[in-house]
């Protein structure tokens, strides 16, 4: 990544902000844009995890978390229950901590959504990846618009009050009538916010780049989707989908709340 001193480092203004992935460093599935070793049989979860990343977090008197994982096909709830206990013991540990989890699409299956956005976490994301004319070349064959869009879609339905949250990667071949085509389906499902980056290939055996966009490209894509209604859009070639994550979060908050307020008193 390439802004780990400005997220860790807060100060100035800044919200401290941390990103920890979950679950283990081995994936079950093979996406074509991604250097996270896989198998089909990754090591067991480590029980002592959830208490773990609380205690750390804690000591670390952070502001904002994001937790990522890796996909977890093999568990029989792969891995939901994981992740909804880290984040009920790390609002026990630091109540006023705000947590982002950055989800696998838990196959699409209602109740391990639920599982997680009902554990008490702030902003509910995860990522569609790419448009969905490119989501068969990028993704896992496991892995598809429909679902991920209906994992977000589940999210606000069974917890209103979450934001949910996704990111597009550009520079695979995408076409601007497909990005905008994209975004109006993410809007219509009650995403809330959408970042944009620049796709980088890990190594030779991944996804070639087949565009590198003008910092110009990334802030009209931003201004297209802020005109649709996302509550906030971060757009640029070094953006990642947990770019400072918090600080976005905390300032889009307050600004609903001002202008809740001034609603109730006009």
């Amino acid at each position: 990544c390439p802004n780990l001193g400005e997220c860790w480092g807060g100060g100035d203004g800044h919200t401290a902000t941390a990103t920890i992935m979950i679950m283990g460093d081995t994936c079950t599935r093979a996406c074509r844009f991604c250097a996270v070793k896989t198998s089909k049989t990754p090591p067991p979860l480590d029980p002592e995890e959830p208490e773990n990343v609380a205690k750390a977090i804690a000591a670390w008197g952070l502001d904002y978390v994001v937790l990522t994982s890796v996909d977890r096909d093999e568990l029989p709830d792969q891995g939901a229950g994981h992740v909804a206990e880290t984040i009920r013991r790390l609002k026990s540990s630091a109540p006023d901590l705000l947590v982002e989890a950055l989800t696998p699409d838990f196959r699409g299956e209602a109740e391990l959504v639920r599982e997680v956005a009902a554990s008490g976490l702030d902003v509910f994301a995860h990522n569609v990846e790419t448009v969905p004319e490119l989501q068969t070349e990028v993704r896992d064959r496991r892995a598809n618009w429909d679902q991920s869009v209906g994992v977000l879609r589940d999210a606000k339905r069974f917890v209103p009050s979450l934001i949910t949250k996704t990111s597009l990667m550009l520079g695979l071949g995408e076409t601007r009538p497909q990005v905008v085509n994209a975004l109006k389906l993410l809007r219509e499902a009650g995403v809330d916010v959408v970042t944009f980056g620049q796709y980088m290939r890990p190594t030779k055996r991944h996804l070639a780049v087949k565009e590198y966009l003008t910092p110009e490209a990334f802030e009209a894509y931003k201004k297209i989707a802020e005109d649709m209604g996302f509550l906030y859009v971060a757009s640029g070639p070094m953006v990642r989908s947990s770019y400072r994550a918090g600080e976005y979060f905390l300032e889009n908050v307050l600004k609903q709340r001002k202008a809740e307020a001034a609603k109730a008193t006009a």
